[in-house]
């Protein structure tokens, strides 16, 4: 027999890139037409996906060894942003078992949100896409706040949009900085262990209130909470 939710979680608040979505395909495939048009080589998804969580400036970093500060940076990162724009979902997918976690909190009348360091104009796209669009109780994207996590500005605009406590939300997310975020606002936090995990040290180390390795254990963990 299942057991009720925790009602003092009411609302669930979800990282996008590495968390919700498995955007990795899509952005590689913007990174290698960069490098294809300056004559590079196409790197595998393998390779540049444990740095999909970081955006632009994190694929940008593996497919050009360039930093933000560098003086190519900006001219390269508008024609990636231009090639990702095209072709946003084409091969991102929600993650295993995501789609029945979803159907399950609305079943629950538990209203979720996205809360992402991706631009609200790539967010929204991606969310319509997804067909998930006039679905989610809010979306937050890196723009929204003038300041994007690791800083509680975006999970603290959410809340409010939500109009509950930060306390009454729980977030879910695949990078240190999400849980950092997260700590900064009153928030629990959950880490997902099957996202990209970023170049934040192992994440037994984060600090998160629970580690879940597939989406389903959200569930778990607001019934034992």
């Amino acid at each position: 027999m299942k057991h009720a939710l925790n009602t003092r979680v009411q609302a669930v608040l979800f990282d996008l890139d590495g968390t919700l979505a498995d955007t990795a395909p899509d952005l590689a495939r913007a990174l290698n037409r960069v490098r294809a048009a300056h004559g590079l080589a196409p790197m595998p998804v393998a390779t540049t996906r444990p740095y999909t969580s970081s955006g632009a400036r994190g694929l940008l970093k593996v497919g050009f060894g360039l930093n933000p500060e560098d003086a190519r940076y900006e001219a390269l990162k508008a024609q990636f942003l231009d090639f990702y724009a095209a072709d946003i979902c084409v091969d991102t997918r929600l993650f295993d078992g995501m789609a029945e976690l979803l159907d399950q909190l609305e079943q629950e009348r538990l209203p979720w949100g996205v809360v992402t360091n991706k631009a609200e104009r790539f967010t929204l796209t991606l969310l319509q896409g997804l067909r998930l669009g006039g679905r989610a109780a809010c979306v937050v994207g890196g723009d929204t706040t003038g300041r994007a996590k690791p800083h509680p500005d975006p999970l603290l605009h959410a809340a409010a949009a939500l109009r509950l406590p930060p306390t009454a939300c729980v977030y879910v997310g695949d990078d240190l900085r999400d849980v950092q975020a997260a700590r900064a606002a009153g928030m629990r936090v959950l880490a997902a262990n099957y996202g990209y995990l970023g170049d934040g040290g192992a994440i037994e180390s984060w600090q998160a209130d629970a580690i879940i390795d597939h989406p389903r254990e959200v569930l778990d963990y607001l019934r034992a909470s």
